[in-house]
């Protein structure tokens, strides 16, 4: 597997496969083809189905420039993927250079028939759960000496700037207020949680007010974290927001809880897929409660087992959700889902926790569940607005 740096991504919103991607793959075929003087890139699948309200095109064009025709076709889809997208570069009338590229999800880019279970560079020597427990067993270390003994150097740094790049978008989230731009005239809602929250001292109106912060600052196209996506960038930052400020924990406590979440993120990632257009919302926020999950069961002083275990429930109880977000806007019921789910993974912890860790079915085993179920999924529930809430509104 790949550094967990890769899961925690700072950037814009409100997409990380439909505008993130689109927007990486913009900039490398920029810098390859710099003599051209016109471009034409073809959206296909979920990218054009919904192309319109992640704000596809605009990236596009804010990058290769206004001299950019984007064609959005529905008729074609590929099998590999269904966020595809071909890129042509022209001088005048001349085809300077042509690419097809897939965003796949969290930002991340592939060609066709590129190995998906592989993403840039290997640092970690095992790809499943139950090798790394077996590995931490063996050596007698924890899930977070694990990964410190893999990443480098660095990576206390990298996660504390992503952590403090989560608090400022949760402080920014919760006083801004008004109707989110997109037609559907969604109304903020994190300032009036937290409001309530100042009125009351309660602690699960601040949470509630974090989940809802980060996701409409995403909504916005404002600065997040993906975890592991744009789409479910609330849930994990509403989780460790609570432990800092509510609970007290300490900086390289909260670090190692984003270890810990990178890790499942890594897993889920790298054994099924964190993109929506592919599995649904089972593969974004299923795949960040989980990660939030694990991660509060090692706040909370749980071994390597109860992690695991937190882990599994966060994602096994949303195995099947549809990811049908109405007019293709990263809001309804995107949104919502964060909060709520923000939850769940409290809920998972705790329940691990008491238990005592001993369960039937393994987190490796509901990631390959959650590949399958996503691939039996109808494509009108993958992020193409076609189906399920999308249209019933």
């Amino acid at each position: 597997m790949e550094s967990i740096k890769k899961i925690f991504k700072i950037g814009f919103g409100p997409s990380s496969s439909h505008t993130m991607g689109p927007g990486y793959a913009s900039e490398a075929f920029l810098k390859k083809n710099p003599h051209a003087n016109r471009f034409i890139v073809t959206l296909y699948g979920s990218l054009a189905l919904t192309g319109k309200g992640h704000m596809t095109d605009k990236v596009i064009k804010r990058i290769l420039g206004p001299n950019t025709k984007i064609i959005f076709d529905f008729n074609t889809h590929f099998d590999y993927h269904p966020n595809g997208m071909k890129l042509e570069a022209y001088n005048n009338d001349l085809l300077l250079d042509e690419e097809l590229v897939f965003s796949v999800g969290g930002g991340d880019l592939k060609h066709l028939n590129e190995e998906r279970s592989v993403f840039g560079k290997q640092i970690y020597p095992h790809s499943k759960m139950a090798d790394i427990l077996k590995y931490c067993e063996e050596e007698k270390i924890t899930l977070v000496e694990y990964v410190k003994r893999f990443e480098d150097s660095d990576i206390e740094e990298y996660l504390e700037k992503v952590y403090l790049t989560m608090k400022e978008a949760a402080h920014r989230g919760r006083i801004a207020e008004g109707i989110l731009d997109g037609g559907l005239n969604v109304l903020r809602k994190a300032k009036t949680f937290y409001d309530n929250y100042i009125k009351t001292q309660k602690v699960d109106y601040l949470q509630y007010s974090y989940a809802l912060a980060i996701a409409e600052e995403n909504a916005s196209a404002g600065t997040i974290v993906t975890a592991p996506t744009c789409g479910a960038c609330g849930v994990v930052p509403s989780v460790l927001l609570i432990s800092d400020e509510a609970y007290g924990f300490k900086m390289n406590q909260l670090v190692e809880g984003l270890m810990i979440a990178g890790l499942i993120g890594n897993l889920c990632k790298t054994n099924a897929s964190i993109s929506g257009a592919e599995v649904g919302c089972q593969g974004e926020v299923g795949v960040a409660c989980s990660m939030a999950a694990g991660m509060l069961a090692y706040l909370k002083g749980g071994n390597n087992s109860d992690i695991e275990y937190a882990a599994e429930i966060g994602l096994e109880h949303n195995l099947g959700m549809t990811c049908d977000p109405v007019n293709g806007l990263v809001q309804v019921p995107c949104i919502e889902r964060n909060a709520i789910a923000s939850f769940q993974a409290k809920s998972a912890a705790d329940y691990a926790l008491i238990s005592g860790g001993s369960h039937f079915v393994s987190l490796d085993q509901v990631i390959k569940v959650m590949k399958e179920t996503g691939k039996d999924l109808h494509s009108k529930y993958r992020e193409t607005s076609t189906g399920g809430l999308a249209i019933k509104n």
